[in-house]
C-alpha cells in the first residue's frame, strides 16, 4: 500500500442514498398544487390570493422566528413551512377574517411542528392542526362559506351552504340529497361536472376536484407518493356509501377528500412507511370520514379522520413491518 491509507467506514442504516431531498419533495408537492391554487383563484377571486399569500407567510415568518428562538439555522429554503402554508390556505373559506390564518399558522408550525422538534417530528399534520384549532375556535367564520366568484367584482355574492353541508341539514341523508339534487335542476350529472370542475362552495382546496386529482396523479407518476393510502381512503368513502344507500360518486368528489387523500393523509412524518400498514390507515381514514359525514355533527370528516389515524401510524408501522430477514427465530422445541 502506499503513502494512502484506505479507511473502512461504518455507518448505521440506511446505506442507500439517493437525490431526492426534502427541498425537493416540498416543492414538488407544491407544484402538484398549483392548477388547484389557481382554480381557487379563477372561483373565488382575489380573496382567495389574499387569504393564501396571509397563510403562507405567516407560515415562513412562524418558522423564522421559532428557529430563532431556538437558536437553530433558520432555512426557508427547504419549502417545508411554504407546504404548509399553502394547504393550510386550502383548508380554509374564502371570506374568512385574516387574523384568523395568521393564529392558525402560528399553531400550525409553532405549536404543532416545532413543539415536537420540528420537521420530521411533529405527530400530526401541521396544517390540518391549525385547521382543526381555527374550526373549534371560530366555527361561525370557518362555516361561513361564500359561493364561488369569478371576479373581484362579485366579491359582494351571498354566502351558500357546501354540498355536504346541504346533505347534513336535510331531515335525513335522502331528504337532503334531494334538496341539493334541485339545486342543479334534478340533475345528477351537473352535481359531478360542478363537484368535478369547480364550482361549488367550500373551502378553497375544494374547489374543483380534478385538479386536486391531477395533482396526486402528478406525485404518483414521480414517484413521491405511492397508491395504497390515497386509494384504499377513497375506495373505502366510496364502497361504505354504496353499502348504506349514499351516492358514492357524490361523496367521493365532495368536500376535501381529494386533497385530503392525496395531499395530507400521505404525509411521510404522520403516515405508515409500511405498505401494508398504509392501506390500512388508509381504509380507517375512509371509516372515519363516513362515520363523521353520516352520523357525525360536522358535515365533513376527512380532517378528523386524519387526525385520528395520525396517532396510530407509529403502532400500525410497528405491528405490520415485514419481516427482519437474517434475525435468529425461536428455537423449537424437540421431543425426546
Amino acid at each position: 500500500m502506499g503513502e494512502e491509507q484506505h479507511k473502512l467506514v461504518v455507518s448505521v442504516s440506511p446505506h442507500i442514498k439517493c437525490e431526492v431531498t426534502v427541498a425537493r419533495i416540498m416543492w414538488l408537492v407544491t407544484l402538484a398544487l398549483v392548477p388547484a391554487f389557481a382554480a381557487s383563484v379563477y372561483f373565488f377571486g382575489m380573496r382567495s390570493l389574499i387569504v393564501q399569500a396571509v397563510t403562507i407567510i405567516s407560515c415562513l415568518g412562524f418558522e423564522a422566528m421559532t428557529l430563532k428562538m431556538v437558536n437553530r439555522p433558520i432555512n426557508l429554503a427547504d419549502g417545508s413551512a411554504f407546504l404548509t402554508g399553502l394547504l393550510l390556505g386550502f383548508n380554509l373559506p374564502s371570506n374568512i377574517p385574516l387574523y384568523i390564518p395568521v393564529i392558525g399558522s402560528f399553531v400550525a408550525i409553532t405549536i404543532t411542528k416545532h413543539i415536537f422538534g420540528g420537521l420530521g417530528y411533529n405527530i400530526f399534520n401541521p396544517a390540518l392542526i391549525g385547521r382543526a384549532f381555527v374550526l373549534i375556535s371560530w366555527p361561525k367564520q370557518m362555516t361561513s362559506w361564500m359561493a364561488p366568484v369569478k371576479s373581484i367584482t362579485d366579491m359582494d355574492v351571498v354566502s351558500a351552504a357546501t354540498p355536504l353541508n346541504v346533505v347534513k341539514l336535510g331531515e335525513t341523508t335522502s331528504q337532503g340529497m334531494q334538496t341539493l339534487l334541485e339545486q342543479f335542476g334534478g340533475s345528477a350529472t351537473a352535481l359531478y361536472k360542478s363537484l368535478l370542475f369547480g364550482g361549488v362552495s367550500g373551502s378553497l382546496g375544494e374547489t374543483s376536484a380534478l385538479l386536486i386529482l391531477i395533482g396526486g396523479v402528478f406525485l404518483l407518476i414521480r414517484g413521491y407518493i405511492t397508491w395504497h393510502i390515497p386509494i384504499s381512503f377513497i375506495a373505502t368513502v366510496a364502497i361504505v356509501a354504496q353499502v348504506t344507500g349514499n351516492d358514492p360518486v357524490f361523496h367521493v368528489l365532495a368536500g376535501g377528500l381529494m386533497l385530503g387523500a392525496f395531499f395530507m393523509a400521505t404525509d411521510y412524518v404522520t403516515s405508515p412507511s409500511v405498505r401494508s400498514a398504509q392501506i390500512v390507515f388508509g381504509i380507517c381514514c375512509g371509516l372515519l370520514t363516513m362515520l363523521i359525514r353520516l352520523k357525525g355533527g360536522y358535515p365533513e370528516g376527512v380532517m378528523f379522520a386524519i387526525l385520528i389515524m395520525n396517532c396510530f401510524a407509529p403502532l400500525l408501522d410497528r405491528g405490520m413491518r415485514t419481516k427482519t430477514f437474517g434475525a435468529a427465530g425461536k428455537k423449537k422445541e424437540v421431543a425426546a
